[in-house]
């Protein structure tokens, strides 16, 4: 967990101030950034991106600007189309800048990190690290494939599964894995889930796609399970399937085809699709618990699901959202909003899973608050079914930094 990485190679500026901007271009390119281009302010900074070939990888705006401000700027560069990796820096306290970075997300802007001036070279190192970037933005974006494709790629074996290891929070251990959908087509490359599971979604293929990628991940759990490897596996359930009036003996019988147990299997809903789904799926749901199946409300905080939902609907697992956990360790408001989250677990008895645990301080502040399992890129990416076991091998040699602290000294 302490390897060495290399920082990005590209860098823009933004700051009105000569020194703070001379300054911060100084530290990327002692941090080995070997293109830090500058400029002094919005309107200089969208000139520069009109003509930088290639774009820079980042870009690190500060918020008080004379004429075009960081925030406008921000906007600006979403309207043309330039979906950089942000870095928000400025002089004000941390929640003006956390609710700028708040805005920043919610218009689509990746933001890497939200820091208070001035800023420390050895936080730009950690935030600069390429391994931590999101993934970068098509320019142009690409028509989605049309439907025929996809069906026809259902039909071929086309759409890879790959896992995403859940650990216990307090000892480090793997507890099981999360099968995600993977679709890269010959044309258009890789196609992002959401985008081809909407597509199936309206075209009515979810079906076809859902059991395919069940039938994919259960022969991989059954093969971990013959090899000694007892996991829990988790898959995303569209709340489309809600509505297939055998829905749950299929399950059931694929389940046992591949020689596992229902209770093996954890079926993700994200709150949004609860609150569709509450009418006509909550049989289907009670019936799925009643046959041994796990049910998970995914993507916890993020939709409108009431606390009578979640007293009527037999869940079994809380999964926090991404948002509420990634610098929860830095920011008092999102601490008090993860807090409440995995205080509704507790109170209905519910297993609470953080996603998008990507930093070590939001993994300690996890173990302090009870969360008892976690995902994200400080245990592991997603990753091809084979490559778990290797990975099992080398994680069982990390595990001493992610344990819970015991003693008189621990937290």
């Amino acid at each position: 967990m302490s390897k060495t990485r290399d920082v990005v190679a590209s860098v823009l500026v933004v700051d009105d101030s000569e020194v703070q901007r001379e300054h911060v271009a100084a530290l990327c390119r002692a941090l080995g950034v070997s293109r830090v281009d500058e400029a002094s302010g919005g309107e200089q900074a969208l000139e520069r991106l009109r003509v930088l070939q290639p774009l820079p990888q980042a870009v690190i705006v500060d918020l008080e600007m004379p004429g075009m401000d960081g925030i406008e700027l921000i906007e600006a560069m979403y309207r043309l189309g330039h979906l950089l990796p942000l870095v928000v820096v400025s002089a004000h306290e941390g929640a003006l800048i956390h609710t700028v970075e708040a805005l920043a997300r919610e218009i689509g802007m990746p933001v890497l990190a939200a820091l208070r001036k001035p800023i420390a070279a050895e936080v730009l190192a950690e935030v600069l690290r390429r391994d931590d970037f999101p993934p970068s933005p098509r320019a142009t974006p690409v028509a989605l494939p049309p439907a025929e494709d996809l069906a026809r790629a259902i039909g071929h074996g086309e759409i890879a599964v790959h896992f995403q290891p859940k650990v216990c929070v307090r000892t480090g251990l793997l507890r099981g894995v999360e099968a995600l959908a993977r679709w890269r087509h010959p044309q258009a490359g890789d196609i992002p889930a959401g985008s081809f599971v909407e597509l199936a979604e309206a075209r009515g293929l979810i079906r076809e796609l859902s059991f395919a990628v069940i039938e994919t991940a259960l022969g991989h759990l059954s093969h971990w399970c013959s090899r000694g490897l007892r996991l829990s596996l988790a898959l995303n359930l569209s709340p489309r399937l809600l509505t297939v009036t055998d829905l749950v003996a299929e399950l059931v019988a694929r389940v046992r085809d591949h020689g596992l147990e229902p209770a093996q299997v954890v079926l993700e809903l994200t709150e949004s699709s609860v609150v569709a789904a509450y009418d006509g799926g909550i049989g289907v749901l009670t019936r799925l618990r009643l046959k041994g199946f796990g049910l998970s409300i995914d993507d916890y905080g993020t939709g409108y699901a009431s606390m009578s939902q979640l007293a009527r609907i037999p869940f079994s697992e809380l999964k926090v959202d991404r948002q509420f956990v990634h610098g929860a360790s830095e920011r008092h408001a999102q601490r008090m909003l993860l807090e409440s989250a995995l205080e509704t677990a507790r109170r209905f008895d519910l297993v609470s899973v953080a996603e998008g645990v990507e930093r070590v301080a939001d993994w300690r502040l996890l173990q302090t608050l009870g969360c008892d399992v976690a995902q994200g890129y400080l245990i592991a990416r997603p990753m091809a079914a084979e490559a778990l076991q290797p990975w099992i091998r080398n994680h069982q040699t990390q595990l001493a930094p992610l344990r819970q602290p015991t003693g008189p000294d621990a937290a």
